[in-house]
């Protein structure tokens, strides 16, 4: 099969509208409204600030939070930790922490086979976003059970939309007191609607990029592979032949050098007092 489209089989699926059309807005305004904004009026150095901050808050919220504390239990933390986590996971428009999770974890069980939410073996375009515009005739509530018995993420849930639309009000109201309205139009497409595509799409990297191309050193039984460039724009998500090997490490990294600054949080959490019972399953790492 050609590596960049998805079978007929799986198009013939039917398509989730909704779906479509808030990710067809998104990608119309950030790669149209966003740049052209740019050209006409310019960003400020508070857009650009608050760009990068909500970048790393938005992407840590899902590769520590939906990923390694809700998805993996690779670590403990307090509840206003939790929390904070999954506003931070709820921000980055990526669905709610009980419905990534579940995902996710369907993910690990069926890697590669025909119940895999993002299954890689039906091609590049596929498992980066096709996935997200057809209904999922395999979701079972097996893999929503265990996450539904945490009321945090139950809570989380319920409230999605308010979470998710707070991430783009706040840039708004962050420019419009710094400077009136167009510089609230200015923070919220920058720092609102541009982030949340990169941020999207740099998570959708690990779902078919580092199932498609890169090493494989920890076992090659699935397609998952290593990509330490796209660590540089994941938080350290990029050692995915690892994390499928491992999965209840708190480090997708494991060695000392191995960007991961995901991992480097959590354990400056717990120097803190802010997390516990880190997990690390690898006998061949430090």
């Amino acid at each position: 099969m050609n590596q960049a489209f998805a079978g007929t089989e799986t198009l013939a699926r039917p398509i989730d509208y909704l779906a479509v059309t808030f990710f067809s807005i998104t990608v119309l305004a950030a790669l149209i409204g966003v740049p052209i904004f740019g050209l006409t009026h310019g960003y400020t150095g508070l857009d650009w600030t608050l760009f990068g901050i909500l970048y790393a808050v938005t992407g840590l919220g899902i590769t520590v939070g939906y990923h390694r504390l809700i998805s993996h239990r690779s670590f403990a933390c307090p509840e206003a930790v939790k929390v904070a986590f999954l506003i931070a996971g709820g921000w980055a428009f990526q669905n709610s922490a009980l419905k990534w999770s579940a995902d996710h974890v369907r993910h690990h069980a069926k890697v590669d086979q025909e119940e895999d939410p993002y299954n890689a073996t039906k091609g590049f375009w596929y498992s980066h976003v096709l996935w997200l515009m057809l209904k999922d005739p395999y979701a079972d509530d097996k893999y929503t059970a265990q996450f539904k018995k945490d009321r945090l993420v139950v809570w989380q849930d319920k409230y999605y939309l308010p979470i998710l639309a707070s991430g783009f009000i706040l840039p708004f109201l962050a420019g419009l007191v710094h400077g009136g309205w167009m510089s609230g139009l200015s923070c919220f497409l920058l720092a609102g609607v541009g982030r949340a595509f990169l941020v999207l799409n740099s998570t959708f990297c690990i779902n078919s990029i580092c199932h498609m191309w890169g090493d494989q050193p920890n076992g090659t039984d699935n397609s998952s592979r290593d990509s330490w460039w796209i660590s540089l724009i994941t938080f350290g998500e990029g050692y995915h032949n690892y994390h499928h090997a491992y999965p209840r490490d708190y480090r997708n990294g494991p060695k000392w050098y191995n960007f991961d600054p995901s991992k480097w949080l959590i354990f400056g959490l717990s120097s803190l007092g802010l997390a516990a019972n880190l997990c690390r399953v690898s006998p061949k790492t430090n």
